[in-house]
C-alpha cells in the first residue's frame, strides 16, 4: 500500500492547489460568490449596530460558509501529511472516500469552533463596532497564548499519527475520527490565530497571511516539552531565507 514519491508529490500539489482557489475566492471574490464579509463584521452604521442589522447585512449562514472556506484555505496545507499517511495505510480503492472522511471530520471541528466564534463576534460588534481596542486586547491574549504551555501541548499533539485500519467500515470510523482528533488539536493551537484577523476592522487579509505563515511555520517544528518560553517557531522563515555561510 505504500505509495511512490510521485503520488505524494501528486497529494501535496492537490492540497496546495485546492487551498489556493480557497484563497482566491477569499482574497478576489469572483462573482461575488461571497455575499457577505468572510472575517469581519460589516456595519453600515456604527453609531446604531443592533443584532437585527448586523445579520441582515451579514447572514449567519454566509458567515459560517465565510469561515469554512477561510479554514480551506488556511489549514489544508497542513494536512498534507496526514493526508498521506492514510493513503500509505489504506488501499488504493478505499483512500479517496477515506481522505474524505478525514477532512470531513477535521473540518466540524473548525465549523463548531467558528460558530462560537461568529457568535462572539457579532455580539462585540454590537458592544464595540468599528473599533481596534477589542483587537488590542484580543492580539494580547494571543500573544501569551502562543507562549504558553497548553498551545505547545495541542501542537504536540497535532504530530500523533495512529495506526489506522486498512479495510472494512472500521477504517472509515478511523479516519473520520482521526480527522475529529487532529481538528481538536490543532483547534487547540490555532483558534486564537484564526480569531484575530476577525477582529481587525482593517487589513484582515493580510493579517490572514500572516497567521497562515505562523500556523504552517509552527507546524513544521519538532515536538517539545510543554512550558512557559518565548518561542516564535519561524522554522519556515529559516527554511525559506536559509542561513549563509561565511564565504571562505
Amino acid at each position: 500500500m505504500k505509495r511512490s514519491n510521485a503520488n505524494r508529490n501528486l497529494i501535496s500539489y492537490s492540497v496546495w492547489s485546492f487551498s489556493i482557489i480557497c484563497w482566491f475566492i477569499l482574497l478576489f471574490n469572483p462573482g461575488n460568490l461571497l455575499t457577505a464579509a468572510h472575517c469581519q463584521m460589516n456595519l453600515c452604521n456604527r453609531s446604531s449596530a443592533s443584532l437585527k442589522m448586523i445579520l441582515k447585512i451579514n447572514p449567519f449562514s454566509e458567515m459560517m460558509t465565510g469561515w469554512i472556506l477561510m479554514v480551506l484555505a488556511m489549514m489544508l496545507p497542513k494536512l498534507i501529511i496526514p493526508i498521506q499517511i492514510i493513503i500509505n495505510q489504506s488501499f488504493k480503492s478505499m483512500s479517496f472516500l477515506l481522505v474524505i472522511l478525514f477532512i470531513t471530520g477535521y473540518v466540524l471541528m473548525w465549523a463548531v469552533t467558528g460558530f462560537l466564534l461568529n457568535i462572539f463576534i457579532i455580539f462585540v460588534s454590537i458592544q464595540m463596532p468599528g473599533s481596534f481596542i477589542l483587537a488590542v486586547i484580543f492580539g494580547i491574549i494571543t500573544l501569551i497564548w502562543q507562549f504558553s504551555p497548553i498551545k505547545q501541548k495541542c501542537l504536540n499533539r497535532g504530530h500523533y499519527h495512529p495506526v489506522l485500519a486498512a479495510w472494512g467500515s472500521k477504517a472509515y470510523k478511523d479516519a473520520f475520527s482521526f480527522g475529529i482528533t487532529h481538528g481538536f488539536w490543532c483547534v487547540g493551537a490555532g483558534w486564537a490565530l484564526m480569531l484575530l484577523p476577525m477582529l481587525l476592522p482593517q487589513g484582515h487579509h493580510l493579517a490572514m497571511l500572516i497567521a497562515t505563515f505562523i500556523m504552517l511555520s509552527e507546524h513544521m517544528e519538532h515536538p517539545q516539552a510543554p512550558r512557559w518560553r518565548i518561542d516564535l517557531r519561524l522554522k519556515l522563515l529559516r527554511i525559506i531565507i536559509p542561513e549563509n555561510p561565511i564565504g571562505r
